[in-house]
């Protein structure tokens, strides 16, 4: 049974778009304990993935990932010249964890953060709770169909 998350990038760093191009990708840099967590005991190969793009205008979810591969280390905590760069993890010792992500699809009409807000079968989601800024986060099943309802999409066709 697949498992829903909603991963939220900037655009300008790296977009759905990005992600459509180059197919698959690492999500590194995450460095939130809670968000790791996820990613390390959670995500499973085969999960979907909301692909949110934040710090845009409007906040919207662009179209739709799945998990590829599962957690393993963040080689960017280990490399100096990066800026996530954490001097108390190494590769004996892991403190931060990336999963790999492949392109599904565009939703078909991209929802924003305001139209998620206003959908009262989407109260519960963890995005439109106040004050709530983590970068992975569960979703329930009933509401990533909800979205693809609201966007058109469907992921057989």
């Amino acid at each position: 049974m697949a498992g829903y998350w909603l991963m939220k990038s900037e655009p300008h760093v790296y977009s759905f778009d990005d992600l459509v191009n180059d197919k698959t990708t690492h999500w590194d840099g995450v460095r939130n304990y809670q968000a790791r967590n996820f990613m390390r005991d959670k995500m499973k190969i085969g999960d979907y993935v909301l692909f949110y793009h934040s710090n845009h205008k409007p906040p919207h979810i662009a179209g739709i990932a799945r998990v590829s591969k599962e957690g393993y280390p963040d080689f960017t905590a280990f490399d100096t010249d990066s800026k996530y760069f954490d001097a108390s993890s190494n590769p004996e010792n892991p403190r931060w964890i990336m999963v790999d992500l492949e392109a599904v699809k565009p939703l078909k009409t991209i929802i924003s953060l305001l139209e998620l807000k206003e959908n009262p079968k989407l109260e519960n989601m963890l995005v439109v709770q106040k004050g709530q800024r983590l970068s992975v986060q569960p979703v329930e099943k009933k509401h990533f169909e909800e979205i693809l309802r609201m966007s058109e999409t469907d992921l057989d066709a």
